[in-house]
């Protein structure tokens, strides 16, 4: 529903697809959470284009990625690169672990520049991460959503965030499927993303045989940019690049929608 919102223009350019992935929204009986892990991702996502792929006559489509859909989109860009024209990653993820700490650090700095007492004392009772066992969401969320309600509030930013409520309540969604919403991110959260810890995309996919572009957020705190750039240097691809959004944080998608739109036609069909 956020991307009917916001990305509307897009479709006069292309069949957009929207994938509630296991776990999550519409999908979340599609599997037991306890029973995910990133290859069912990209099974189910592999699954998915092989379907869109005949269910529209193409031999390709195109992809793109946000936040930990945008380190899923370069999993399967890298194992079946014959299924897609190009790949576009926003609020793009590239080593987990590094990027919990730097969450973590950030947060902190804020807090204390804020003189915010209290956050400064929760964080530091959590300690640093990585986290594990029964409340990664929870404890991630401390400092998550600290950095994400600072970047919100920047006044660079163009248009602060995700719209949730009006999301949950759109025609996709039943009144179950509303519930699962929020349960998906909470457990979902908990069992899989510590799995992801272990990946760093500047040693682990440095090669993928399609295009692939950053759309990045000139104030993205959550994903920093420093680690994209990095990989960017680092990676051997048929096309590569970097597109700044100087108004942006982590939802470019969101926060610059109408330059967003015009990037993405311009990656995809003009290149």
């Amino acid at each position: 529903a956020a991307v009917r919102h916001e990305l509307s223009e897009l479709e006069k350019h292309f069949v957009i697809v929207n994938w509630d992935q296991p776990g999550s929204g519409k999908s979340y009986y599609a599997e037991k959470t306890q029973n995910i892990t990133v290859d069912t991702y990209i099974e189910d996502g592999h699954a998915l284009t092989k379907y869109l792929r005949e269910r529209f006559s193409q031999e390709k489509i195109y992809l793109i990625g946000e936040s930990w859909g945008s380190a899923l989109g370069i999993f399967l860009a890298s194992r079946y690169p014959e299924y897609y024209h190009a790949l576009i990653g926003t609020g793009q993820m590239i080593d987990f672990v590094e990027t919990e700490r730097m969450d973590y650090a950030k947060a902190l700095e804020i807090a204390e520049n804020n003189g915010d007492t209290a956050l400064i004392n929760r964080l530091i009772a959590n300690g640093e991460p990585p986290y594990y066992g029964n409340d990664v969401t929870w404890k991630s969320a401390v400092y998550l959503n600290y950095i994400n309600n600072y970047m919100a509030s920047l006044p660079q930013i163009s248009n602060p965030g995700y719209n949730t409520f009006r999301d949950i309540a759109s025609a996709e969604y039943g009144l179950l499927d509303k519930i699962n919403f929020f349960r998906g991110v909470i457990r979902t959260f908990n069992e899989v993303y510590p799995q992801l810890y272990g990946i760093d995309l500047r040693k682990d996919y440095t090669k993928i045989d399609v295009p692939v572009y950053f759309f990045l957020g000139r104030y993205d705190f959550n994903a920093p940019t420093v680690l994209v750039e990095e990989y960017e240097q680092l990676l051997d691809a048929p096309d590569k690049g970097i597109v700044w959004f100087e108004h942006s944080c982590h939802s470019p998608w969101i926060n610059e929608r109408n330059k967003f739109t015009q990037e993405v036609i311009k990656c995809f069909l003009e290149q």
